[in-house]
């Protein structure tokens, strides 16, 4: 079978390398796509997957309008003359050169509609597919649910195996108090008006918690110049067991939030988008491993942190919590291969009994 896998961010690397690789053992002939998202590049050469380079890169709504266009132009080019099958990935461009070839496009989709209406809107209706967690509320009739998040086909036990060498890397030993700090770019199109940490509150923040142990920042852009001294130096590929390891994880980005959920490691977040995320909600409320603040709660943050930093045993109880979750989960990535390899009879057999995923568990 022809894949295409069409990255369109950073997390869309670690959401598709599992089924990438088991893709590629299994016979099957995967060629990925990237645009001009440097980190993403990077962690595909760390990866060692290769990749054909698109190019392009704008800020603006109507710098990415324009840019969508010479994707779309590239992408049909490349699924006609590489006889391309199925499109797999969180992209706006798979689906829609789905309605003009024969390629069928599986669009994978964590956010609810009313957090990304562009994407809802430009990319649901020419899709074959939406697969999404079973949490996430959703209007579209090319729907499929499933019970994980994004974050599981990457991290889940059976793919991932936290490195404690990491610890060394950084100057550290296991069971050393250490917070690994998130602060996002606001850059894409559903962004437009999003608040997250200020440069105050992240000033606050950090003099609070380095009293507690050591303090390591990761950012999507320039780091501020007054904290460099607290940025991460360390491989990217190696960031999840670092976040494995860590007391805590505090910051304003959704998916490393989730991330460290999964893998049973306190989250704090602070956004605008608090209260509007199912996956996140689910795992704040019904599983007690995060905990999301609206911006003008900063106070309300600082205070539920100290809380938990005064619980002897709060990594014992997180990973008793991440259990919990786990229990209630598949295996994304196991689902993942099926799906694509039996579609479009999978898409038959989820929509006749959704239970039949129970068998990825």
């Amino acid at each position: 079978m022809n894949i295409l896998m069409d990255i369109a961010h950073p997390a869309h690397v670690h959401l598709l390398k599992n089924t990438y690789f088991e893709l590629i053992k299994r016979g099957h002939r995967v060629i990925v796509t990237v645009k001009d998202i440097p980190a993403a590049r990077s962690l595909l050469d760390l990866y060692h997957i290769p990749y054909k380079y698109l190019g392009g890169k704008n800020d603006t709504l109507l710098g990415k309008a324009f840019l969508q266009f010479k994707y779309n132009l590239q992408l049909w080019s490349l699924v006609i003359s590489e006889k391309i099958e199925i499109g797999f990935g969180s992209s706006l461009t798979l689906a829609h050169i789905s309605r003009i070839t024969r390629m069928h496009s599986i669009i994978l989709d964590d956010d609810d509609d009313v957090v990304e209406p562009l994407f809802v809107k430009y990319a649901h209706p020419y899709a074959d597919v939406v697969l999404s967690p079973e949490c996430t509320k959703r209007a579209t009739k090319k729907l499929i649910s499933y019970r994980g998040y994004h974050e599981l086909a990457y991290l889940h036990p059976n793919c991932f195996t936290p490195d404690s060498s990491v610890l060394s890397e950084i100057g550290l030993k296991e069971g050393d108090p250490y917070f690994v700090l998130r602060f996002n770019a606001f850059k894409a199109h559903h962004d437009v008006g999003v608040k997250g940490l200020s440069l105050d509150y992240k000033r606050k923040l950090i003099a609070i918690l380095e009293q507690k142990g050591k303090v390591f920042i990761t950012t999507e852009r320039e780091i501020d110049s007054e904290f460099k001294k607290y940025q991460l130096l360390l491989s990217p590929e190696k960031v999840h067991s670092l976040i494995y390891y860590a007391t805590m994880l505090v910051g304003d980005s959704q998916t490393m939030t989730s991330e460290a959920a999964v893998l049973g490691t306190p989250a704090i977040r602070m956004n605008s988008f608090v209260g509007q995320i199912s996956y996140l909600e689910e795992e704040e409320h019904k599983y007690g491993l995060t905990y999301g603040f609206l911006p003008d709660k900063f106070d309300d943050m600082l205070i539920r942190i100290e809380e938990l930093l005064s619980f002897s045993d709060l990594k014992t109880i997180w990973q008793g919590r991440k259990e919990k979750m786990l229990k209630d989960k598949i295996d994304v990535t196991a689902f993942y291969m099926w799906f694509i390899e039996n579609y479009p009879k999978s898409k038959q057999i989820m929509r006749e009994n959704s239970g039949f995923q129970d068998s990825f568990r």
